[in-house]
């Protein structure tokens, strides 16, 4: 089935020194949701608004989403939960610093049990909550991709899923933003959410992407990334982006593969475009990098020691 989301917006517009974005037109509200296969999807606006999507027939709840936003990096932090599963456990996917209390009271309210905090690569604009959590929440376990070079508690490699109940996320490598990038996917089958997700990080955004001149980019990568490893997803699938900075929320396999400025190019284009963008130096990167590298508590360890 494919379900129409249509554009939701989060946030004003930001100019980011990230990502490559194309403007687009916009229209107020923002979602979050929670389904299983063959129920009803509800989606709650802030403008108070409602929309609902029915399937074939009714079954209990099983996923339990959230989408979350930092306003300083415009970053989104989602949150996935199995809330049939008796435990109700829980991940955080690219958690923020300044929001890891919200997150955490979230969470709680929720009556969730936190498991994993997770980032899809090594952010350059925010330091990650990853740490501040494992402070906070005992027993919850970092996970990064293991081609990042950085410290976690678990380390993702292509093929590898991570289960949260009965549900799980399926590892998919997406480097050119960055050498370390994943893609999250949600799992494939009858019992796991329909349609799919995919939590993009940097590499794939919403009419755009991110840049490919630091930590070890490429655009010939990126660009066999996107359309071996996230085109190839069902075109319903569910794109949920690290960021944006034009108000959108969420779009789909086949919105991107119609409308993406820059990855709807043949790939020489596109090298041509992702290298003559000239962009300002990352102003947080010096800072969020080497944080980043030791799951955000670069301040902490030297005390530790």
């Amino acid at each position: 089935m494919l379900l129409n989301v249509g554009t939701f917006i989060r946030s004003a517009t930001r100019f980011s020194p990230f990502i490559i974005t194309h403007s687009s037109p916009s229209s107020p509200s923002s979602f979050c949701f929670s389904f299983s296969p063959k129920q009803t999807v509800s989606f709650a606006l802030q403008s108070s608004q409602m929309a609902s999507f029915t399937t074939l027939s009714q079954s209990p709840p099983k996923l339990l989403f959230r989408q979350l936003f930092e306003k300083e990096s415009s970053t989104y932090t989602y949150l996935l939960a199995d809330c049939s599963h008796p435990d109700k456990p829980a991940l955080l996917i690219d958690p923020v610093d300044r929001t890891v209390d919200r997150d955490l009271n979230l969470v709680k309210e929720l009556g969730l049990k936190l498991i994993y905090a997770m980032n899809t690569h090594v952010h350059a604009d925010h330091v990650t909550g990853t740490g501040l959590i494992k402070g906070k929440v005992p027993g919850v376990k970092s996970v990064i991709p293991k081609a990042s070079g950085s410290k976690a508690d678990v380390f993702v490699e292509p093929g590898d899923k991570i289960s949260f109940g009965d549900l799980f996320l399926e590892v998919r490598a997406t480097p050119g933003h960055t050498m370390g990038c994943v893609t999250y996917v949600t799992g494939d089958g009858p019992d796991q959410p329909q349609p799919r997700m995919a939590f993009t990080g940097d590499a794939l955004l919403i009419r755009g992407c991110g840049r490919t001149d630091f930590q070890g980019g490429s655009s010939q990568q990126l660009y066999k990334s996107v359309h071996s490893q996230i085109f190839t997803l069902p075109k319903e699938t569910l794109l949920y982006p690290a960021h944006d900075y034009k108000g959108f929320s969420v779009t789909t396999v086949g919105e991107e593969m119609l409308y993406n400025p820059c990855l709807t190019k043949d790939e020489e284009t596109f090298r041509n475009i992702m290298e003559n963008l000239n962009l300002a130096y990352p102003k947080m990167i010096d800072v969020a990098v080497p944080a980043n590298m030791v799951c955000g508590l670069q301040d902490l360890e030297p005390k530790a020691n």
